[in-house]
């Protein structure tokens, strides 16, 4: 059984007295232990999807107006909110982009770290039987059999999370605020607090933006490290097809709310079959040939409610044909593994 799976998710957004649809019929799975790289450009549906693999999309506004998120094989859109505060930390943890937005800035990372700890403790593998108090003694809450972490305990174990994430001087650090960490520190602090949980599924939202090429390196280097530690799975959004190649076990391309094309890593990067990725692939910069003029992919990505009766694509694909205007394509496996979503690339 997949660790992760999305079937048909249709996802509504109200404006303007109707609602229009933001994700439209995607799938998606993901195991054990597996990085799959969800690609596309801005504004395509990417962070909106793995919001709701924990049902974070705020409704209202939004609608979930079809499909599973099954998770361990329990369907999210059917949780109650004490189910839903299980999970969510628990079960599938978050890192965003740009870190120093979600970090609380009047708050010591010490603390921060220590929330997420309190919150999740008992969900802990293999952690709870050890905890005791100053004098030796296990502390029991009583209530439900679970014990409690001392301040030490909490303080012992912030300390591990951020060694762990390659942060010097831990034991100092755990006072620090988080304006007097640099972006790359401040980022290992939001995977040491996502870790905090023991999650099964990590989803890292555009991890590495607005961080320096050699600090992007160490972030997804870290990632990597992390998943095969602790056979965790990644869920990994990004517009960057460049990283794409070292991360991902298979990839998801999306394109206004769909999903084009999902395949093997190596298998996409090396023979994409829908316009869309030859096109996203074109726009990646080139080491070799001396300088040229970077190849842009003409037009924009439709807004929600201006999606083009047939695909999606079609206006701005070079290789559209007349009824690409007016005929839907639908997701199908080309070939083992592979699927497309395009009339011509079977």
């Amino acid at each position: 059984m997949p660790l992760l799976e999305i079937k048909n998710l249709k996802l509504d957004f109200a404006a303007g007295g109707k609602y229009l649809r933001a994700v439209d019929d995607v799938s998606l799975t993901l195991n054990e232990g597996e990085t799959v790289c969800l690609v596309g450009e801005s504004g395509c549906g990417k962070s909106v999807t793995a919001l709701s693999i924990a049902q974070l999309v705020p409704t209202p506004p939004a609608k979930y107006a079809g499909g599973e998120i099954l998770l361990n094989g329990r369907d999210v859109l059917k949780m109650s909110s004490a189910e839903l505060r299980s999970i969510r930390g628990g079960v599938v943890s978050y890192v965003f982009q740009e870190p120093g937005a979600s970090l609380n800035p009047v708050s010591r990372i010490g603390a921060q770290i220590k929330e997420s700890l309190k919150l999740h403790w008992k969900n802990r593998a293999g952690r709870n039987s050890g905890s005791a108090s100053a004098d030796g003694k296990a502390v029991n809450d009583g209530a439900h059999g679970v014990t409690r972490p001392t301040s030490k305990d909490l303080d012992r174990e912030v300390i591990r999370l951020l060694r762990l994430v390659g942060i010097p001087a831990p034991e100092s650090r755990i006072r620090n605020y988080p304006f007097e960490m640099s972006g790359g520190m401040q980022q290992r602090v939001m995977i040491a607090m996502a870790l905090a949980s023991e999650p099964k599924l990590l989803v890292a939202d555009e991890p590495t933006t607005a961080l320096d090429v050699t600090i992007q390196a160490q972030i997804l280097d870290l990632l990597s490290d992390l998943k095969k530690r602790f056979n965790m799975a990644i869920l990994l959004i990004t517009h960057n097809l460049g990283i794409v190649g070292d991360m991902a076990d298979r990839v998801a391309v999306m394109y206004a709310g769909q999903i084009v094309e999902l395949a093997p890593a190596r298998e996409l990067l090396s023979r994409p079959l829908h316009p869309y990725t030859k096109a996203l692939m074109n726009s990646v910069p080139k080491l070799q040939g001396g300088a040229t003029r970077l190849t842009a992919i003409p037009g924009k990505v439709p807004g929600i409610g201006n999606f083009p009766p047939g695909c999606r694509f079609a206006p701005r694909c070079p290789s559209a044909k007349p009824e690409c205007a007016n005929t839907m394509p639908e997701l199908v496996e080309v070939e083992a593994g592979r699927w497309v979503r395009c009339l011509y690339a079977r």
